[in-house]
């Protein structure tokens, strides 16, 4: 906070403090009956080391949310091993890859019901699976130079 603790505060910083709770309490980091005892510590103080000593326990800001270190990022000075199975993870991933796959399974079976329900029916599924499975296809094999 401020560099003297005795300075008074104003309501502006109150108004600070209380909201930063409130998120704290949001987030986990305290219960509600705990938000409740600290508001009341907040509204009630008159110094600005008086504000400081109720979040003082609390981080000021969320770990999880700062940016990753690029020396945790590499090993050894290596790019970090990626998960997953290579190609499939260059473009789109395995969730494109499921996608097309339910979105061709479910073509698949339309046409089928046809084909029995009705007799001989145009393949018009191919002109789903097709293309988008090319794409895909082409995609995996060349990459996308994007970077996780």
């Amino acid at each position: 906070m401020a560099p003297n603790p005795d300075i008074r505060a104003s309501d502006a910083d109150r108004d600070r403090v209380a909201s930063a709770l409130r998120e704290h309490c949001a987030q986990g980091r305290i219960t509600i009956d705990e938000l409740n005892e600290r508001l009341e510590s907040v509204y009630a103080a008159r110094t600005l080391g008086e504000l400081e000593a109720v979040t003082a326990d609390l981080p000021e800001e969320d770990l999880y949310q700062l940016p990753v270190p690029a020396a945790q990022k590499t090993t050894g000075g290596l790019p970090a091993p990626r998960s997953g199975a290579g190609a499939l993870e260059r473009f789109g991933g395995r969730g494109a890859w499921a996608t097309w796959a339910a979105v061709s399974g479910i073509n698949l079976a339309i046409w089928a019901i046809l084909l029995v329900a009705v007799g001989p029916v145009y393949p018009w599924w191919i002109w789903v699976a097709g293309p988008w499975g090319a794409a895909l296809l082409i995609g995996s094999l060349l990459g996308s130079g994007r970077r996780d």
